[in-house]
């Protein structure tokens, strides 16, 4: 079996998180989590080598430098986020398909480098407003860190067509359903 990827992106807030844990829920015997590196802080309730793998960021320029990461960025001034090659040869190896719930730069970088063994997956959110309601309502950031997350979600909204399938998520419910239907349909192909 050759491995694929299944790429969801979308804004801060859209509800791509949701979304890919109702996929593993549903389909573990199929997928697995890919878990991103990241040089930021754990937010409370978070786990090192299951929600992200959380190094120094001079740990991870020393892996870019030795070249371990398929894909990385810069996301928000001074803290990288990124995808180790071990990670997804980790899960291939489990003879299972890598999915990912990433930022959108980093998402378009796994299309561009996989090409036709990626699903790229945008989640869009009913609106912009709603997207800052959902942020406002986590608690979790600072006004500055909320001002930088809604500045860069304007900016990523402007991205969905550059993605294989644009996702609407104004009903959670459907959203799920609709990408369990991708999901199966992306893996059923040759």
């Amino acid at each position: 079996m050759e491995g694929k990827l299944i790429i969801f992106s979308a804004p801060s807030g859209a509800g791509k998180t949701t979304i890919v844990r109702h996929l593993l829920y549903r389909h573990s015997d199929k997928i697995s989590f890919s878990i991103s590196a990241s040089t930021r802080l754990p937010r409370e309730g978070e786990v090192d080598k299951k929600d992200y793998y959380f190094i120094s960021k001079e740990e991870f320029l020393h892996r870019i430098a030795k070249k371990e990461f398929i894909e990385f960025e810069e996301v928000y001034s001074g803290t990288f986020y990124g995808t180790l090659r071990s990670e997804v040869e980790r899960i291939w190896a489990l003879g299972k398909h890598v999915i990912f719930d990433i930022d959108v730069e980093g998402g378009l970088h796994l299309k561009r480098k996989f090409g036709d063994r990626a699903l790229a997956i945008f989640v869009q959110p009913p609106s912009l407003d709603v997207l800052v309601q959902r942020l406002r309502g986590r608690g979790t950031d600072s006004e500055e860190k909320l001002g930088e997350r809604i500045a860069k979600a304007e900016k990523e909204l402007g991205y969905a067509d550059r993605f294989d399938v644009i996702l609407k998520n104004d009903d959670l419910n459907l959203a799920c359903s609709e990408a369990e239907q991708l999901l199966l349909a992306f893996l059923a192909r040759e």
